[in-house]
């Protein structure tokens, strides 16, 4: 079986996905390593801490949703591109 076209929609939605929870993954790390950051002494005011550590929990995935989203849009268009010149991906399922 060979995989000839990819719609560039639907690779974009999964890749969108995808990368959000990977982002909320890194939000939530980057929360954390703030918050551990200030409870050991790191300076700064608690207060500043806790709201970037919320803006990181909420814009990471938003960023690296719509990265994503957009890197499979651009994947999806150039592999259908060359599949055109070269004939596709052969692929196995059973």
């Amino acid at each position: 079986m060979i995989l000839k076209r990819v719609e560039p929609f639907s690779l974009g939605k999964i890749l969108m996905v995808l990368y959000a929870a990977i982002g909320i993954i890194i939000g939530v790390i980057a929360a954390l390593a703030g918050m551990a950051g200030l409870a050991f002494g790191g300076g700064g005011g608690a207060a500043e801490t806790v709201f970037m550590g919320l803006f990181m929990v909420i814009l990471f995935p938003v960023f690296y949703g719509i990265l994503g989203g957009l890197g499979g849009l651009l994947v999806a268009f150039l592999y259908n591109l060359v599949a055109q010149f070269i004939g596709g991906l052969e692929i196995t399922l059973e």
